[in-house]
C-alpha cells in the first residue's frame, strides 16, 4: 500500500504572503463564510486547506462585479465545484467552543 501524502494546511500568515490579502481581509472571509478553516489547532488557530487559493481568486473575480454578500451565494452554488463543503468536525468544535464559554 502506498503512503499517503499529508494534507498541507495553512496559517493565515501563510495565506497573506501567498495572496497579498490582510490578516483583517481573510478573517472577514471567513466571518462571511467565502472562506472555511479545514482544522483548528489546539490553541484555537485556524488552519486552512490548500483549497482556500482557488477560493480567494474566485472572490478576487467576483469582486469586479459583486456585493461580498452576492459572493457567498454564488459560492454556495459552485461549492460542489471548488471542493470546499466545510468541515463538519470544525463546526463541533467550534459549536462545542461557544457553549463552554457560555457557561
Amino acid at each position: 500500500m502506498a503512503a499517503r501524502k499529508p494534507i498541507k494546511l495553512y496559517k493565515i500568515g501563510e495565506i497573506m504572503e501567498y495572496t497579498g490579502m490582510s490578516r483583517q481581509t481573510i478573517h472577514n472571509y471567513t466571518m462571511l463564510g467565502l472562506i472555511k478553516p479545514a482544522r483548528r489547532t489546539k490553541a484555537g488557530h485556524r488552519l486552512y486547506g490548500e483549497e482556500v487559493f482557488e477560493i480567494l481568486e474566485r472572490v478576487k473575480e467576483l469582486k469586479r462585479d459583486h456585493t461580498l454578500i452576492a459572493i457567498r451565494e454564488i459560492l454556495k452554488q459552485e461549492r460542489p465545484r471548488n471542493g470546499q463543503e466545510g468541515n463538519k468536525d470544525v463546526e463541533k468544535d467550534n459549536h462545542r467552543r461557544r457553549h463552554d464559554a457560555d457557561g
